[in-house]
């Protein structure tokens, strides 16, 4: 196997076909499907398989197209780098959870981006489902995956599956906000069932391995609550608790300076048990970049800062 026989193969996954592939690598068709052949058999899998329609993608293609466009994306770079003289780009890519001190945490370390040099910077707010996905692919280097500590098992059992290495960063009970002209808000404390004649700000996209999505909603989600409005974006969920005082949401905890910004309460919930965890994950083998190292000082001292004991 070698540098050419991967970029035949991504290109051959892009056009979908042999024949264009290579065209657009100037040889000849036999030549090229020789060269898939000799890596295939090289590697003992089926990248391709053959029809009269054209090709498909196996599994173990897939599986293998995913390093295989990473390492020609690397060298490309290296090669246009040194021929015209470019220093290094900086680069960055985390999937989080929606959590506003991990944002914090963020902005705190986009101060380390040097304005020098060229920069790709991706910070992707997600469920736990597509930050798993888009570190095991390559797409993204960091993730940070939320659970439910009941769930515990579950993730582990696909960290060590998908071969990623997991630190804990922290562990929280998830508080209740609403608004400060909420009718609750002057009660010193509330049960679950109060909360019934209100609208909750959810998340619409939970996730657990090896569950499905309606035992994990059951688990998740209140019984008590038949109105739900399902926002994916963070600013949004807290504009609306201002504006609509008869929502409520939970969340983890949040910066103090955010209550006053929102007009927000927190309320105590007799009946609020569950805890979860902010795990932190990446590729085994991968190394540790020096952004990646002050993204995850920035997040550890965020939570310091503003997540006071919850657990």
């Amino acid at each position: 196997m070698n540098i050419l026989h991967l970029k035949y193969a991504v290109e051959i996954a892009n056009t979908k076909s042999i024949s264009r592939a290579a065209e657009n690598l100037y040889m000849g068709q036999p030549n090229l499907s020789r060269a898939i052949k000799e890596l295939e058999e090289n590697l003992n899998i089926t990248i391709f398989n053959r029809t009269p329609k054209g090709i498909t993608i196996t599994p173990e293609g897939e599986e293998f197209l995913q390093y295989a466009k990473r390492i020609v994306s690397q060298v490309d770079e290296v090669e246009e780098m040194y021929r015209n003289g470019r220093k290094p780009k900086q680069r960055f890519s985390a999937c989080v959870p929606r959590a506003s001190y991990i944002s914090y945490a963020f902005a705190e370390f986009a101060k380390n981006i040097s304005t020098d040099i060229p920069a790709d910077i991706f910070y992707k707010e997600t469920n736990s489902s597509r930050t798993i996905n888009n570190v095991v692919s390559g797409e993204y280097n960091l993730g940070i995956v939320r659970f439910q500590t009941a769930f515990d098992r579950y993730f582990k059992s696909i960290f060590e599956e998908k071969r990623l290495n997991a630190e804990i960063i922290t562990e929280f009970k998830y508080v209740l906000l609403m608004s400060k002209n909420h009718a609750l808000a002057g009660k010193e404390a509330v049960e679950s069932k109060d909360l019934s004649p209100y609208i909750e700000i959810a998340h619409a996209d939970p996730y657990v391995p090896s569950l499905p999505l309606i035992d994990v909603k059951k688990e998740e989600l209140s019984k008590y609550v038949d109105k739900r409005i399902y926002i994916f974006e963070r600013g949004s969920q807290f504009h609306l608790l201002q504006s609509v005082p008869t929502t409520f949401m939970w969340v983890s905890p949040i910066p103090e300076d955010l209550y006053e910004k929102y007009e927000l309460v927190e309320k105590k919930c007799r009946d609020n048990k569950k805890v979860y965890q902010d795990v932190l994950i990446y590729r085994a083998g991968y190394r540790l970049t020096d952004l990646d190292n002050k993204f995850i000082t920035a997040v550890c001292d965020a939570k310091r800062k503003y997540l006071r004991e919850s657990v």
